[in-house]
């Protein structure tokens, strides 16, 4: 195997990596930047308040953007093993 096909390999993980993960990611910043934003103006200052907020909207996520994310990352491996002839010449 080339250096090549590995770098094109790894490039196309990550990718797939990022974009599987950044739905999550995103809704994770938005919940805990409105949260700081209520903590600021009601002047709480609790460090665990944006925990359960943030488990909260993940779990909601994963359940609306669960089956995409899984379609994604099956697509990534059966394209990775249907490939394995070449990768191993």
């Amino acid at each position: 195997m080339e250096v090549g096909t590995v770098t094109d390999i790894m490039q196309e993980a990550l990718y797939t990596i990022i974009t599987t993960a950044a739905p999550l990611l995103g809704i994770s910043l938005v919940v805990g930047l409105t949260v700081s934003i209520f903590q600021t103006v009601t002047s709480i200052q609790e460090q665990t308040l944006t925990f359960v907020p943030k488990v909260i909207s993940i779990f909601l996520g994963l359940m609306l953007m669960g089956h995409w994310m899984a379609n994604n990352l099956v697509n990534f491996m059966t394209k990775l093993w249907s490939d394995f002839s070449v990768y191993i010449r």
